[in-house]
C-alpha cells in the first residue's frame, strides 16, 4: 500500500498572524477551475497568479488562510493575494481537504485520509479501520474516495465516502463510526456552523439531513424533479441543493428551501436557465450569509445576494469549474 508523502517547498504549511489589510480577500469568492484559479470581482472573475494553469483539486478556507490542492498532487496555501506551494503529496492523489486545529485533512483516491501538519504528511491510521470498509465501493469497479470532508461542532468531523456514507469521528480521529448506509450514494457532506449539530449531505438518493450529529437521519425529495443531488450549502434559514436526473444527466437545476419546516424544495429560476447541460458538482455551489455562488462545467459562475431567490451571471467563458469557496 502506498504511503503518503509530503515534500515541502519552503513554506509553513500552517502560517499563523492576521492584517486587517487582508479584508477585501476574506470577503473574496475563489472559484477552482480545470486551468487555474480566479477569484469573483463585481464584473467578472480575474485569473490569480501563482497556480498557473494547473487543474484545482479542490479548495477550502480557514478565516483569513485560503489552501488548495491542484493536480491532486501539489498543495498551496495563501494569507492574501498571493499564492505559494507548500509541498506535493506523493501516495494517493488528493481529492479534497478541510481546515482542522490539527492540520489539514486530506482526503484520497481508495478512500483514505491523510493528516499534513508542520512536522509533515500522516495517514489517519484509525480510519483505515472504519466498520464495513471492505464493502465501499465505486458504480464502475474502481476503489471508493474521499469526495468532501465537513467539520462540525467540538472537533466532529464527518468524511463523505463515495460510495461507502458518511462516516464521523469525535474525537479528532482517534476512532471513526459509520453513519449512513453505505447505498445512499452520498455525494457531499455539509456541517454548517450556524446550526451545531445539523449534519446535511446531498446524495443519490436526495438530501439528507440529521440534527443530532449523524446518529439519525431523514431524508426528503419533495419538489424536486429528480432526486439525484450532487452539492448542498446553507445561507442564512435557507439550504440550497443541486438535483439532476444522473450523473451524465443534460437536465440539472438548483433548489432551495428552508431548513427548518415541512417545505419542499422549490427551484430557483429567476436569473438562471431553464436547464444546465451536466451537474452541478461536490464542491462547487457556495455560501456566506445571503450570498450563494455556483458553477458549472461549462465555465460560468450565478451569484445569488438574497439566499437563491434570484441570481445573476457573475462570470463566463471560465474552465470547467471543480470548487469554489466563500470567506
Amino acid at each position: 500500500m502506498a504511503r503518503p508523502a509530503l515534500k515541502p517547498k519552503g513554506q509553513a504549511l500552517l502560517p499563523s498572524g492576521s492584517s486587517q489589510g487582508h479584508h477585501r480577500e476574506l470577503m473574496s469568492v475563489l472559484v477552482g477551475t480545470a486551468a487555474g484559479l480566479f477569484e469573483l470581482t463585481s464584473d467578472g472573475a480575474r485569473s490569480i497568479d501563482g497556480l498557473g494553469s494547473r487543474g484545482v483539486t479542490a479548495l477550502a478556507r480557514d478565516g483569513r488562510r485560503a489552501s488548495a490542492i491542484t493536480e491532486g498532487r501539489q498543495l498551496w496555501s495563501s494569507e492574501g493575494r498571493s499564492w505559494a506551494a507548500v509541498g506535493s503529496i506523493d501516495g494517493w492523489p488528493a481529492t479534497c481537504l478541510a481546515p482542522t486545529r490539527d492540520g489539514l485533512l486530506v482526503g484520497t483516491e481508495e478512500a483514505h485520509l491523510v493528516r499534513i501538519t508542520d512536522a509533515g504528511c500522516a495517514t489517519v491510521e484509525p480510519f483505515e479501520r472504519v466498520d464495513g470498509r471492505a464493502r465501499w465501493h465505486t458504480p464502475w469497479g474502481d476503489p471508493a474516495e474521499v469526495r468532501s470532508i465537513a467539520i462540525g461542532t467540538s472537533d466532529a468531523i464527518y468524511v463523505n465516502v463515495h460510495v461507502g456514507g458518511v462516516v464521523r469521528s469525535r474525537d479528532r480521529g482517534r476512532s471513526w463510526t459509520p453513519t449512513l448506509d453505505i447505498e445512499c450514494d452520498v455525494h457531499e457532506v455539509l456541517a454548517p456552523a450556524e446550526w451545531p449539530g445539523w449534519v446535511l449531505v446531498a446524495a443519490a438518493a436526495g438530501f439528507g439531513i440529521s440534527r443530532t450529529g449523524g446518529d439519525s437521519w431523514e431524508f426528503t425529495t419533495a419538489g424536486l424533479h429528480a432526486h439525484y443531488l450532487r452539492a448542498v450549502a446553507v445561507s442564512g434559514t435557507m439550504v440550497l441543493v443541486s438535483a439532476s436526473t444522473g450523473p451524465r444527466s443534460s437536465r440539472a437545476a438548483v433548489y432551495r428551501r428552508r431548513l427548518e419546516g415541512p417545505d419542499g424544495f422549490e427551484r430557483c429560476r429567476s436569473g438562471l436557465p431553464e436547464w444546465f447541460d451536466g451537474n452541478i458538482d461536490t464542491g462547487c455551489l457556495a455560501a456566506q450569509g445571503s450570498r450563494v455562488v455556483f458553477g458549472t462545467v461549462d465555465g460560468r459562475i450565478f451569484r445569488s445576494e438574497d439566499a437563491g431567490a434570484t441570481w445573476e451571471l457573475a462570470a463566463r467563458d471560465l474552465p470547467a469549474v471543480r470548487w469554489i469557496v466563500t470567506g
